[in-house]
């Protein structure tokens, strides 16, 4: 009989510590809410959007409160609760509208609490001081004329009222990011741009733009001068030899091309294969030294005739028919076979390999989003972030890719856009619209 008394006991012990346990994992849990806001919410301009996160890893939110206050007047941004138990992790962005809530430059508090589902209704109170700032930067421009080809490039230098975050040139939807340079012994920023083949006299529209840690934005016009060039119209006709010889290895190299015929593998490399190729390129571009590694005119293939040039439009013939155009985006020069291939320019290698339509090629970083590419190379002689000097060797030329001949197709790129490359083998055109912008200041 006291044995089962003990028995009976023991039961009651562990249903009660088990009770116990029970209870305070869920409705007695003692975690508190955890709370996530960015860096980012420390400055707050005009507009500005907040991204806070809420979290609770028991019985889950049952309120969470975003605030903002300023000379002791707080404004309640959000307030949410969750009536039912489980929502664990809540993700609230709240609009700051400053001149709705009367906000004015200085200093503010933001305040954002959580409360849980637990019977002791656990709550977590973050409070973090942030700064209003409701004055955009000015944007001081120190060319007072920007002469432009089409298709051509463009380098614009100015100053601004503070350091940003973001800067650089609109080109119509396109932009091109602006980088921190000395000019004149100050800090100014600098920025290259393309303007397309297609460009007119204020088609597309040409602005700088800042914006500031606070989410403020200038955007100002720049005086520009565009020159309409004209671009060659040519008719290539394909032949049964060239498909044949040419379209196997993009056979072989892409699966879902084996079993078309050459004029169907043709179509595809002509499109999809260069749309993805341009893709490539631009990605690799993203990637620029925040400062000039280059210095001088830039070198042209030496003893090469050009057989192609930029901004060719390409209308390819089979059969009598038209089966596809193409905008030629360099310039093809011809030489010797397996000629030597020089960088036009010190910089950093950021791609070596075989590149679709461009075969075997090699992209070269010269800072500030300017970059040169060198394609069809039947041996290629540096790697991936190997700095390189004017002038040194870095490959031979040939005809991999969609190349007709041994030849080198050379582009210039910024940002990934193409442009004329006779603009940068040009000592005058560098001097007057690069070198010259870049020395300016006062």
């Amino acid at each position: 009989m006291q044995r089962k008394f003990w028995y009976f006991v023991g039961f009651l012990v562990l249903l009660l510590a088990g009770g116990g346990w029970w209870f305070f994992v869920t409705a007695g849990e003692s975690g508190n809410p955890i709370i996530e806001i960015g860096a980012e919410a420390a400055v707050i301009g005009r507009q500005k959007a907040l991204n806070v996160t809420f979290a609770d890893s028991g019985r889950g939110l049952r309120r969470t409160e975003i605030v903002i206050t300023q000379d002791n007047q707080p404004h309640v941004l959000s307030s949410i609760d969750y009536p039912e138990a489980g929502i664990l992790r809540k993700e609230v962005s709240v609009a700051v509208d400053a001149s709705v809530l009367k906000l004015h430059d200085g200093p503010a508090t933001l305040t954002l609490t959580a409360v849980d589902h637990s019977v002791w209704k656990n709550r977590t109170t973050a409070v973090r001081p942030v700064q209003i700032d409701l004055l955009p930067p000015q944007i001081f421009q120190l060319n007072t004329q920007n002469h432009i080809n089409s298709g051509g490039t463009c380098v614009v230098a100015y100053r601004l009222s503070e350091a940003v975050p973001r800067t650089g040139v609109l080109v119509g939807d396109q932009f091109y990011s602006g980088y921190p340079v000395t000019l004149a012994g100050k800090p100014g920023y600098a920025a290259y741009f393309a303007l397309p083949l297609d460009a007119s006299p204020g088609v597309p529209q040409i602005r700088i733009m800042a914006r500031d840690h606070a989410g403020n934005e200038t955007v100002n016009g720049t005086p520009n001068l565009i020159k309409k060039r004209k671009f060659r119209i040519d008719t290539m006709v394909l032949s049964d030899g060239f498909l044949g010889q040419k379209m196997p290895e993009f056979q072989a190299a892409i699966p879902e091309l084996r079993g078309k015929t050459p004029i169907e593998t043709f179509v595809y490399v002509n499109t999809v294969l260069r749309a993805d190729n341009l893709k490539t390129i631009q990605s690799v571009c993203l990637k620029s030294e925040p400062r000039q590694l280059w210095q001088g005119t830039f070198l042209r293939m030496k003893n090469a005739a050009p057989m192609a040039l930029f901004g060719d439009h390409r209308t390819y013939l089979y059969g009598g028919k038209p089966v596809g155009e193409s905008l030629h985006n360099g310039v093809d020069l011809a030489s010797i076979v397996h000629a030597p291939i020089e960088a036009a320019n010190s910089g950093i290698v950021r791609f070596t390999g075989l590149l679709g339509i461009y075969g075997n090629a090699v992209i070269i970083d010269h800072g500030l989003g300017l970059s040169t590419l060198y394609a069809h190379m039947s041996g290629i002689q540096v790697k991936p972030d190997q700095t390189v000097k004017r002038g040194e060797v870095i490959g031979l030329s040939g005809a991999t890719g969609l190349a007709g001949g041994d030849h080198l197709h050379f582009g210039v790129a910024i940002h990934g856009r193409f442009v004329d490359p006779r603009e940068w083998w040009d000592p005058h055109w560098i001097a007057d619209n690069v070198t010259k912008k870049l020395e300016a200041g006062y």
